[in-house]
Formats: structure tokens, sequence, C-alpha cells
């Protein structure tokens, strides 16, 4: 190459171009043209140069070494003058530069070029020309980014709080849908619950990419205008923040409160990834500019925007991470400790099963505030109790006591043998097979067979009476299921196979239909043959329910018989709502801790557990949310090895307008139980109502005992119309009343106040006649007559206490399931006093 084309290629390749061809061609004179191998390193940095390198061909990089991060690198093409401001300032340099590949380049020798300076004043004017414009440039940068600091300010967020604290299986996908996130730069949209900090789950993405050292900034959409100005800038005025943000992070947060204009400008920046400043009206509007920030959004649902999106980060409730709970409790007293320079208190086991058992509305901004309270509540003291957590109370589980826990007594006999085992097998078994043989060959009427006294006069009664404080009691010690699980346990020890899996969904769909309709065969049997002063048909009536629970011991596994198809277990779960017991766990612990589920599917000894086989009615104490499904046999506590499950004592009936789900075979079967008070009363209603019914021929007490049946159902039905019409034509607009099927409960404890009014003159008169019945029983008629029996006058009182009691409940429970005005629902509280003024007329009469 001439002298000429090397004065022509600075000028045209290199920033040496402003100087004069005099100066060019002195230094073109000057240069040594040098090869270079790849991987070739010129110069060190923090060394003075030892040369000028212009370069002519090749590629080169210079980067500096940091402490903290990994060097920047920067490539270098042909034209680069290095190291010029260095020579005329005497300088070191800043930048290591190696070569990438073979090239060349032109140098000049330090000596020499500091000749050709002080020869030629005018290369140090043109340098310290460029060093100006680089200061002017700079200058203009550090007013743009100290402009954008003031504006960005206000929004940034600095740091991450908090990582996600926990190891179940929620927190490990949570982590690993936030590390799918950082990988790219698509919006993402974070949604959950309140209280959950979904902010700083978007920190937590912003921060674990690679634009973490790019600002990140938050807006509450519910501050931002209507026209979006902040966001996008007006035209002619200022940048908005999206511009001012430049590759940085845009942090939406509760972008449900978005207007909607915003929001189908924020959905055309999703769509296409350009923006419009906002110009003022009559204006032409002006240029989109692109969007280079990230967006994330937080909302507290999932939006239509989530089609637009890159990323859906779901962050779950704290109730579904149980699991997670102690490990958070201990992350928050750390965290608070530390902070104030106080010793870390010790949580109970007792505190952390209270906690979990706690679903957490507030989720953890509420758990974090419950922690801090409690630790200023300490006053010194070195230990986080359960008391000192007394907030954690849902309102489902309020008013209740755990009778395990304060009678400890209690607990050890439940879990013992006796209960109720032994007492099934070494006491039930042989009575109930004794009162059959005496139905079936002792004397055939109550006054005289202890047998049928016993089960007209003592049972009944006694149930009626026992389910308001046991619920479902009976059913554990019940002989019909006795003899079903004997007669399972000798057919597999005989003939051993698979007992069938129970079919579910026919049973829950058509087995309370099955038991309503047996129970109305009971019902019109007992009428229409005298059950009650029959002894041997009383006898065939326990072994009808006995061989349905046998027969279906043999086909399916547990007790499918009490749990669908059994008529007293139908009418007992029914009662059992109004108990003021009831069984329930806490659902925390057996999420957090459980993983056998042993008092669902049985299992051997694990810990405190016993060795069980499971719940006979497949019922799990952590779902239940009423009586119903529940026997009260203690499977499911003994075999816990956890302490979870608990013995209530609650507000009675409190599930009916709480967790109930309202079923129409139960609401059938309780009108069946109401009309059954009138169908023992047919010769009263007769009496008192100048009634000719017929009842001397089996057609005209069979059509007068199906009417009966219809009775309070037919009442209750008309009351419910006139409520609905009254509905629609009363003022301000209409308002319907709560569907038939839950209002329809509000009846119950009249029901059960009726069936005892009706046994209460049986077991007050008849069952004081133990001593001579027993007697009469063995052919014995005379001589003892040790008789206690009340006196008509104390029964009528008691029975009529009994109804007044039963309808104010019941018009009670009516208000708390419907929770409407008592005059919205007078026609059902109406229909309540007539069916009780009924009962009155017919038991106690006026």
């Amino acid at each position: 190459m001439t002298q000429t084309d090397r004065i022509q290629w600075l000028k045209q390749h290199t920033t040496l171009g402003a100087l004069s061809d005099e100066v060019l061609g002195a230094i073109a004179a000057a240069i040594v043209e040098e090869p270079f191998q790849e991987n070739r390193r010129l110069i060190l940095e923090d060394t003075f140069p030892p040369a000028l390198y212009i370069l002519r061909e090749g590629y080169l990089e210079s980067y500096r070494t940091s402490k903290t991060g990994p060097a920047t690198a920067l490539g270098l093409l042909p034209g680069t003058v290095l190291h010029l401001k260095e020579l005329i300032l005497e300088e070191v340099t800043r930048q290591t530069v190696i070569t990438l590949e073979q090239g060349v380049l032109w140098t000049i020798p330090k000596e020499a070029f500091l000749i050709l300076v002080n020869q030629y004043p005018e290369i140090t004017r043109t340098v310290s020309r460029q060093l100006a414009a680089e200061l002017d440039q700079v200058t203009a940068q550090m007013v743009y980014e100290q402009e954008r600091q003031a504006a960005l300010r206000p929004y940034l967020v600095n740091k991450v709080r908090r990582g996600i604290v926990g190891t179940s299986r929620y927190a490990v996908r949570l982590r690993q849908d936030i590390k799918k996130a950082t990988r790219d730069r698509k919006p993402v949209l974070i949604f959950g619950e309140p209280g959950l900090e979904k902010d700083n789950t978007a920190a937590l993405i912003h921060f674990g990419s690679a634009d973490r050292h790019q600002p990140m900034i938050k807006i509450n959409c519910n501050t931002l205008q209507a026209s979006g100005a902040e966001l996008f800038g007006r035209a002619g005025g200022k940048p908005g923040l999206i511009e001012w943000l430049g590759l940085g992070t845009l942090l939406l947060n509760n972008i449900q409160d978005l207007s909607p204009a915003l929001e189908e400008k924020l959905c055309n920046l999703l769509k296409t990834g350009v923006f419009t400043p906002i110009s003022r009206e009559g204006e032409q509007p002006p240029q989109s500019l692109p969007c280079q920030a990230r967006i994330l959004m937080v909302s507290e649902k999932s939006l239509p925007q989530r089609k637009l999106v890159g990323h859906e980060v779901k962050v779950p409730p704290l109730r579904v991470r149980k699991a997670d709970i102690e490990a958070q409790v201990q992350y928050y007293i750390s965290l608070y400790c530390q902070a104030r320079h106080l010793p870390k208190p010790r949580v109970t086991p007792e505190a952390i099963r209270s906690l979990q058992s706690y679903d957490f509305p507030g989720n953890i901004a509420e758990l974090q505030s419950l922690i801090e309270r409690a630790i200023v509540q300490l006053e010194g003291d070195s230990e986080l109790t359960e008391e000192v957590l007394w907030s954690n109370s849902p309102r489902k589980r309020r008013f209740r006591v755990n009778l395990l826990n304060v009678y400890p007594w209690l607990r050890q006999f439940l879990r013992s043998a006796w209960w109720p085992d032994r007492i099934n097998y070494g006491f039930t078994l042989a009575v109930f097979a004794i009162v059959v043989v005496l139905l079936f060959l002792g004397p055939q009427t109550r006054d005289r067979n202890i047998a049928l006294n016993f089960f007209w006069a003592w049972w009944w009664p006694g149930i009626l009476l026992a389910f308001p404080f046991v619920g479902r009691l009976w059913c554990s010690v019940c002989p019909f299921m006795i003899y079903g699980e004997l007669a399972q346990k000798l057919s597999l020890w005989i003939y051993p196979r698979q007992l069938g899996r129970w079919p579910r969904q026919a049973a829950d769909r058509i087995g309370g239909w099955f038991l309503f309709g047996l129970f109305t065969l009971i019902l019109l049997w007992e009428e229409l043959w005298d059950l009650e002063n029959t002894a041997y048909l009383s006898a065939c009536l326990l072994l009808l329910i006995t061989a349905g629970a046998v027969i279906c011991s043999l086909l399916f596994e547990r007790r499918f018989w009490c749990r669908y198809l059994c008529p007293i277990g139908g009418m007992n779960g029914l009662f059992a709502k109004l108990s003021m017991t009831e069984l329930r766990a806490q659902q925390g612990i057996c999420v957090a801790t459980c993983t056998t589920y042993q008092c669902y599917k049985g299992g051997p000894q694990k810990g405190e557990g016993q060795e069980t086989e499971g719940c006979p009615l497949y019922s799990h104490p952590a779902q239940l949310e009423d009586n119903r499904d529940c026997v009260l046999c203690m499977t499911c506590l003994k075999a816990c090895p956890h302490r979870s499950v608990e013995l209530n004592l609650r507000p009675p009936g409190i599930e009916l307008w709480t967790t109930h789900v309202p079923r129409s075979d139960e609401v059938a079967l309780l009108f069946l139980l109401f009309g059954a008070v009138l169908l023992h009363r047919l010769p009263e209603i007769a009496t008192q109502f100048h009634l000719s019914l017929s009842l001397d021929t089996f057609a005209g007490h069979a059509g007068s005992s199906l009417l009966a049946l219809l009775v309070p159902g037919a009442i209750a039905g008309i009351a419910y119309g006139i409520m609905g019409l009254s509905g629609r034509i009363g003022r301000g607009g209409t308002v319907k009343p709560r569907p038939f099927i839950e209002l329809a409960y509000g009846y119950l404890p009249l029901v059960l106040g009726g069936s005892l009014a009706h046994y209460l003159p049986l077991g007050l008169s008849e069952a004081g006649r133990v001593i001579p019945v027993t007697l009469a029983t063995f052919g014995y008629t005379g001589g003892l007559h040790l008789v206690t029996i009340a006196d008509p006058v104390v029964i009528a009182f008691l029975q009529g206490v009994t109804l007044i009691v039963s309808v104010w409940l019941s018009i009670i429970l009516t208000q708390n399931i419907a929770r409407q005005s008592i005059l919205r629902l007078l026609p059902q509280h109406l229909a309540t006093v007539a069916i009780g003024s009924l009962f009155w007329k017919i038991m106690v009469g006026w």
C-alpha cells in the first residue's frame, strides 16, 4: 500500500480523519505494519502502552477484569485507534486487549509518536476536541440519568424481601415456575389470594433474571390515571415510566383495578410491543414507540390477559401449604428477633398444630402479623405456646371445646379395647340374641314380654333423648352391624376373598331413597300389624334389618349397610345433626404431618396410633362437615399418631347453618318421620277431630296411615309456596326465599321433639314396670309388684314442654339457616306452630 493509500484509508476508517493531510502524511510515514496471530495479548490493563495501534485487518477484543462478576468484553473492528489519549496524557491503559483472529496492525512506537505530537500541535488540539465532545456526551447522559432516577425513584423495588420458605410440593412448584419465568423476557401474570406477597414473587423473577442490574418499579394500578399518562407519557412532554424504564421491569400491582380504557391500552401493548404517548384532544396522535421494558402483572385472580402473557405463576394460598407452616413460623421468628436483637423463643408442638389447623384467610401477611404479636406478648418468656396464639380460630371452628383435652380419662377410655369392641362382642352380641329369642318364644304382649317392653318403652325414648347429646353414638354399639361384621369375618376365614368395593356413585344417588322407602314400609307395617304389641313381629323387624347388614357385609367391605341403606342409621344420621357433640380432625395437622391416612385406610401401629382396619364408614375425620357419616366408633382416634382427632362440644346443630349440604332424600326422610308422629296417633286424631277413619278395616287403616304420613310435608309445602308468592308481590322487588330443600331442615327440632313427645308415655309409664314384666316373661305373674311410673299429669306436662321448646328451636334454627327477616319467613314459622299445635292437640289435648 502506497503512502497516499494509507492517508486515504486513515481518513475514511479512523478517528484521525479530522487531521490535515500533512499530519496524516507524517503519521502514515511512521507506521510500521505488523501481522498478528489469534489469541495474542497486545496490552495488559493498568500498564503504559508501548505504541499507538491502528487495527488494519482482523478483530480484537478489549475487557477489564472485575472482582465482583464476569468481565464485560468489547469487540474492536478495523479502523480502531488504540491508546491515542493514553500516550498524549501519559496514562496507563484501562483495558486488556487480545486478538481474536489473524490480522494486521499499524503501529507507531511510543517515542516516534511523541515526536510527531511535539512536531504537530494539531494532534493535541484534535484529541482535546474529542475529549471535550466525550465530556459533553457524558454530561448529557448524567443529566438524563438524574432525570430518569428522579422519575423512577418513587416506584423503585430495590431488593427481594425473602425467598420461598418451605419444602412442600406447592413451594417446590412455585420455585420452578419462578425459575422458568427468569429465563426470558416474556410478560408474566402472577395471581393468587390477598396476603401472599405476590409482588415479592415478581421481585424474585426480576432479580433472578439476566436483567437484575436494570431497575424494577412497582405501580399500584388503582392509582393510575384513566388515560395512563404516567405509563405512556404525553406527546411533546416528559417521557412516561415505560420510556424512562428502558430495559428494566415494570410491575403492575393489582391489575384487576385497571380502568377499562387503560386495560385496553395494556392489552394492545402486550400484543404489539409498542405504545403511543397520550395526546391532547384534537391533536394528531404521535408516533408509536417500542416498549423495551419487561411487563410483570399481579392480580388476585386469573384474568383474560392471561392469553397475552408468556408465563403464568399461581401463588398457592397458605391453607394448602400446611406442611410449610412450621418452617415459615421459624423464619418469621428469626427475622423479627434478629431485627430487634431478641432471644429466639421456642415454639411448642401444640402451638404448631394449632397454627396448622387454621386456614389463614389473610395468608402469609396474617401469619407474620400473628407471630410478631405473639412475640410481643411473650414479655420475656422463652416459649410460644398455643395460648399466646389465641386469635387463630376460624369461624367454622368457633365455639368448640375438645372434650378429649378437658377430660384425659375420656381419651383413654375411647382409645381402649373396651370401646366399642369389648362392649359389642362381650355384651351386645349376646344380649341381642337373647332379646330375639324372647320375642319369638316369650309372651307376645308388651305388658308380659321384657324384650318387647325394652324395645318400645326403653330403647325408643332413650335413643331420641340421646341424639341432642351424643349424635349417632348408638350406631357404634348397634347389634345389626355387629352380626354383619361377625358374618364378614367368619366368611373371610372360611372362604378368603377380596370383598367388593363400594359402588359409591350409585349408593350416593339412590341409597338415601332406598332407606326412605324401607323406612316407609316399616312404619306402615308397624302401624297396620301393631308391631308395638306383637313380639314375634318385632323380632322379625329386628332380624330383617340384621339380614340387610349381614348380606351387605358378605358382599362389600366395611359397613356399606350402615353408610347408605340402614333405615335406623338414616334416622340416626339425620337427628345427629342436632347434636351438641361432633367428631372432627384438625385439617392442618392431617395435611402437614400425616402421610399414611391410617384413620381412613387402616394400617399397622405407628407411634401413638394403634393398628386398625380404618374407618368402617370410609369417612376421613378431617373432611367431615356434618355428623351424618360418623358413628363415633373412635377408630380414627385410635389410629391417629398425631393427636389430630377431636371430640368437640359445640352449639347444637351449628352445622345446619354453617357447613351443611342439603340432600333431597334426607328431606324426604325428615317429613316421613314428621308424619310418623301422626301415624302413631291415628286413634287420637279420630277422637280429637271427630273423624271416621275406618281404622277397623285394613283398607281404611292403610289409607289413613298414608294420609297421616303426607300431612306435615303438605303443610310445609303450602307454607313455602306462600313465602314464594309473598316474595314476588312484596315491596322492593322480588326476593326469593332460600330453597325449600335448605329451609326444610328448620323443622328438624320439631320432628325430634314430636317423636320424643310421642314415646314419653311409653318411657314414663311402662319402662317402670320392668320387674313385673320381667317376671311375667318367665311365667311368674303373682307376688312382687314393684312399679315406678309417672302420673299422667306429669307426662302431659313434659310432653307439652317438649313440644313448646321444639317449636321455638325450629323457629330459631330456620332463622339461622335462612338469614332473612322473620317477616319473610313468617309462613314457615306459622306452619311450625300449626304442626306443633296439632301434635299438642292429639297428645296433650285442650
